[in-house]
């Protein structure tokens, strides 16, 4: 017998439902019909030994897409049964098509004087064909489980990827509450006091800010120069809270103004520094953001923001647990560490002779590339 053997076969379906399956499925059965005949020609058979393997391969093409219908229903079941299942439909399918290839010897009148007449002969014939379906089916499970789990892996991703994104929305939004409250507290302070024209303003600048805030997506990155503008509105309700006892600068190299940031990342940090170094001292102080592009690093470049004042300096207790400061702090850690994980630095720490610098280093991108 010249057919050529299981380990050139029909490829299986990918996916249920997937139209691979059908080009793979022809493609598979032609490349087998293809190497019997060459198989023939080249050893000089008879011709009419190719309308055998013409036979056998139609066969096998017509089985397989039946066999893939009858997997196609055990895929919902436990492993066990669909192995139990599948090994008695494979048997089913490997009788009828080692059955097919009998019929089309006898049919045809190939080679009577070779043909068969012994069980050993048609032992070998079923376990040929067995282990050309089998190899069909290994093939079939192996994609069909590949592609699952690959469709697993997506799942996981998407459900990463929310949760990703829940968790920053989260990190962002927590520190709304504590920012509000100071604000409505300051503007029901200039009420009492009579500063009518002032809380006005207070609340002008309120509602600018938080529409900024509420419109902007804590999973996007925005420019610094954007950035800025966003801490310009929030520096304004503290500017008519503070009046000349709050000074600010601003020192940003122009390169690092297009530089990509979380949106109102810098928000808590200078929130933290008027609470300390500010609002508890009689003659107020001086907040400061310095920003520049490190260029040591041609193809590595990153951002360097340092947001400094001249208060008295950390202390641990500005940072208890239930302390506000303690909030905006780990809240920016974290924030940083879901965006960017290693590739990141944060750090506080006090300044000579006095006052607090919080350093932050980040992979200088921007919305062209880096």
């Amino acid at each position: 017998m010249r057919h050529v053997n299981a380990s050139v076969i029909a490829n299986p379906i990918a996916a249920q439902g997937k139209p691979s399956f059908w080009p793979l499925q022809i493609a598979g059965w032609a490349t087998y019909f293809i190497l019997n005949a060459t198989a023939v020609i080249g050893e000089g058979s008879e011709l009419r030994y190719l309308v055998v393997s013409l036979t056998v391969t139609l066969s096998g093409f017509a089985i397989t897409s039946l066999l893939r219908l009858g997997y196609r229903q055990l895929w919902a079941l436990p492993l066990p049964r669909m192995a139990g299942f599948a090994a008695a439909l494979l048997l089913t399918a490997t009788l009828v098509q080692a059955g097919v290839y009998l019929g089309a010897k006898f049919a045809f009148h190939f080679c009577d004087d070779c043909m068969s007449h012994n069980l050993l002969s048609y032992l070998w014939y079923f376990l040929s064909m067995f282990y050309l379906l089998l190899s069909w089916s290994g093939l079939y499970f192996g994609i069909k489980f590949a592609q699952q789990s690959q469709l697993q892996k997506e799942a996981a991703l998407r459900a990463q990827n929310a949760a990703h994104a829940a968790q920053l929305k989260m990190l962002r939004y927590q520190l709304n509450p504590h920012f509000l409250f100071n604000t409505l507290n300051a503007i029901s302070t200039l009420v009492l006091d009579d500063k009518r024209d002032t809380a006005y303003r207070m609340v002008g600048s309120l509602s600018a800010f938080l529409r900024h805030s509420l419109d902007s997506d804590p999973e996007q990155r925005v420019s610094l120069a954007e950035e800025v503008d966003a801490l310009r509105l929030y520096l304004g309700i503290e500017q008519l809270r503070f009046g000349d006892r709050l000074k600010v600068e601003m020192d940003i190299e122009p390169a690092a103004r297009m530089a990509l940031v979380p949106s109102l990342i810098l928000q808590p940090l200078i929130e933290n520094a008027i609470k300390y170094a500010v609002s508890k001292r009689e003659e107020g102080g001086c907040v400061a953001l310095v920003a520049r592009r490190d260029a040591n690093l041609a193809h590595d470049a990153w951002l360097d923001l340092h947001l400094r004042d001249d208060g008295p300096g950390f202390d641990e207790a500005d940072i208890a647990p239930n302390g506000h400061a303690r909030v905006g702090i780990a809240n920016t850690r974290e924030r940083l560490r879901v965006l960017y994980g290693e590739r990141q630095h944060f750090h506080i720490g006090n300044r000579e002779p006095h006052g607090v610098d919080v350093h932050i280093r980040l992979p200088f991108e921007t919305a062209r590339g880096t």
